[in-house]
């Protein structure tokens, strides 16, 4: 029998996985070579780092990965001996893209700033930053967009360079892997020069990877009021961020952003299909019994006044209140354990619905605000 073990954060394992073999569970972190002695599928989310010291001597032969990156996998190390490796792309992009739009809302109301006519620079723009894109021209937001790897694939004009993205945004978004070398390296690209050329009182949000911005630029860059709020959802050196960082950004979150809980079930889905794909069996699966309801099945804003951006504030609030997972994030770093809080925020987190389960009815007067609604996913209904 297969023998497969998978990170304990990974939803329905269980009723996925168990169909293939016999499923045992561990923390992502503890998750050591001796606990691969006899074991044939790996399957992990982002904080196991798989490499030689993992898989060195042990009969595993395919890694999944719950997430849309590989940069904790060695690729290079598993590919020549034979080890089959997956990942989820695109499982969580929607449920980025409406973190993002949460964060705006947010940010834009505190600023007294309408986002509406405001420009942000969606830097990366795969799976993820296309999302992000959609959602933000959804609000009535332009949209500038840099992706060198795609500009030289596709010499779509729509992507321009750093230099030319970054002064003109209000807001500057960051959705690019994590590469460590070559032409299109990330480790810390948002570095001392890429805040000098921000715009002045500009908002920067992180969503990717901690690694791909320098703290101690951004820092600076807070500090002297060239960035006026960072909103941030990933850090450097987690679970073990830096207290001080959290509290110069005007939004922390514990990398949370891609967990809704249909984006993980989605992972999920995805890896099973992959391992099936690999086993040559089938990958029919239907989860639809065992699912939750949604927390906010409907929701009545006819009798809400003020402009569109209140109305979707109320919406979008009511659905993710992402001032929950703020507050959670600034508590648990004020404690001595700090680290390991971290982590339980990530496991313990909520089944945080998207928006398209959720009916909203809006005044039947207002149709910019229906529309908009729409666009973001929202069913929506009129009186």
């Amino acid at each position: 029998m297969l023998s497969i073990l998978v990170d304990e954060n990974v939803p329905y394992a269980l009723e996925c996985f168990g169909r293939l073999g016999r499923v045992r569970v561990l923390p992502g972190r503890r998750i050591g070579a001796a606990d691969l002695k006899d074991v044939d599928v790996l399957i992990v989310r982002s904080v196991t780092r798989v490499n030689e010291s993992l898989l060195g001597g042990t009969p595993v032969r395919f890694v999944g990965t719950a997430t849309i990156g590989c940069d904790h996998i060695d690729v290079d190390y598993l590919q020549p001996r034979g080890i089959a490796v997956a990942s989820a792309p695109g499982s969580n992009a929607n449920s980025v893209a409406e973190y993002i739009v949460a964060a705006l809302l947010r940010s834009a109301h505190a600023r007294g700033n309408p986002l509406e006519g405001s420009t942000i620079a969606v830097i990366g723009v795969g799976n993820v930053g296309t999302r992000v894109v959609e959602m933000a021209q959804a609000l009535g937001i332009r949209c500038v967009l840099n992706d060198p790897p795609r500009h030289r694939a596709t010499a779509d004009p729509a992507f321009v360079a750093l230099d030319e993205a970054l002064p003109g945004a209000e807001y500057v978004t960051l959705h690019v892997p994590l590469e460590r070398r070559g032409p299109d390296a990330t480790e810390k690209m948002a570095g001392r020069s890429f805040f000098e050329r921000m715009r002045p009182g500009a908002v920067f949000l992180n969503t990717s990877r901690g690694e791909v911005v320098d703290e101690d630029a951004l820092a600076a860059a807070i500090d002297s009021g060239h960035v006026s709020h960072a909103m941030l959802d990933v850090w450097q050196h987690e679970p073990h961020i830096d207290p001080q960082m959290v509290r110069r950004a005007f939004l922390a979150t514990p990398h949370i952003a891609g967990y809704s809980f249909d984006g993980k079930v989605t992972a999920t889905v995805m890896l099973f299909q992959a391992l099936c794909r690999w086993l040559n069996r089938p990958a029919d699966i239907d989860l639809s019994a065992v699912l939750p309801p949604p927390s906010v099945p409907r929701l009545d804003l006819t009798d809400r006044h003020g402009a569109d951006e209140d109305l979707l504030r109320a919406a979008v609030s009511a659905v993710y209140d992402i001032g929950e997972d703020d507050r959670a994030l600034r508590q648990a770093m004020a404690q001595p354990d700090g680290g390991l809080r971290f982590d339980l925020l990530r496991k313990e987190y909520k089944a945080r619905h998207e928006f398209h389960h959720t009916t909203v009815t809006l005044p039947k007067d207002r149709p910019s605000v229906t529309r908009k609604a729409a666009r973001l996913g929202f069913r929506v209904q009129t009186p």
